[in-house]
């Protein structure tokens, strides 16, 4: 089952005195992009985070935004690091005397200053764990969501399939009749510019040409990247990468067929063929 890169999931949980919230969203990128957002206090957590997301997805520009709240339940106490305080107000006295007409700093501004509150400690291995849990929560909200959104895009994929190969079919009926009216066309045209034509040379050139355009081997390598293409949509790994590589050597069939057609039928049909593969290129950057 194939998966999309496209998704978002979230996450919480109670972890005292914090209330938990994961926000993991997840776009398609050619690799494994993880970007850790974290409170400065829970960046120890980093490692452990990469590890857990790289079991589960394989590509993808994934952001996981950790969220911590305090529990309005909860009594809380902080501790006034006096060191810092003490400093930083002599030092504020300082400015002021050299900027008598200056407001003099409040309690706020002081106590806004990095590290002047210092929040209690709390059991980091309890409250690590407990956001690890959530962590693994979210990523199995985001794994569903990926597949269902895989789900779709592969409903897409075989749309596309069949319609290429109905067009492949219809280019394979055309083929003939186009070969045989060019040859009555250029046969006529020879027989106006020469009243005694060598019918054996004529002959071996109209063969030749024939030979130059017959597109029966083109058609016949895209039946096999359609067949491919349907057997990777039923892998259960990523596959992204490689339909990727399958809708560029389609699109190169497609060009060959438009640059040999000796129809507008043909043509028509080389045309349509591109605007499907392109549909498909652009669905198959967002798998997995």
């Amino acid at each position: 089952m194939i998966k999309s890169m496209t998704a978002f999931a979230e996450a919480q949980a109670r972890a005292e005195p914090y209330a938990v919230r994961w926000e993991i969203r997840s776009v398609n990128s050619r690799y494994l992009d993880l970007i850790p957002r974290l409170p400065e206090n829970f960046r120890f957590l980093e490692p452990e985070i990469r590890q857990r997301v790289s079991r589960r997805l394989k590509r993808g520009k994934v952001e996981c935004a950790l969220r911590l709240d305090p529990l309005p339940d909860v009594e809380w106490t902080f501790a006034l690091n006096q060191p810092l305080v003490t400093a930083l107000v002599r030092a504020l006295v300082g400015i002021e005397a050299r900027l008598p007409a200056s407001t003099p700093p409040s309690p706020t501004d002081v106590a806004r200053w990095p590290g002047v509150l210092k929040e209690p400690e709390v059991d980091r291995e309890t409250l690590g764990g407990a956001i690890l849990e959530a962590l693994d929560q979210a990523l199995t909200q985001l794994v569903a969501v990926r597949q269902r959104e895989g789900e779709r895009l592969a409903q897409f994929l075989r749309q596309r399939v069949q319609e290429l190969r109905l067009w492949g079919a219809e280019a394979r009926q055309r083929l003939p009749q186009a070969l045989a009216a060019l040859r009555e066309k250029l046969t006529a045209r020879i027989e106006e510019v020469c009243a005694e034509p060598d019918r054996d040379r004529l002959e071996q050139e109209l063969v030749y040409l024939a030979q130059k355009l017959d597109v029966s081997e083109e058609l016949d390598r895209l039946d096999t990247h359609l067949d491919e293409v349907e057997r990777l949509l039923t892998q259960d790994a990523p596959v992204g990468r490689r339909l990727d590589f399958l809708c560029q050597e389609m699109n190169r069939e497609a060009n060959t067929l438009a640059a040999k057609a000796a129809s507008t039928a043909l043509t028509q049909c080389a045309l349509e063929m591109k605007v499907l593969i392109e549909q498909m290129r652009e669905q198959v950057q967002n798998i997995e």
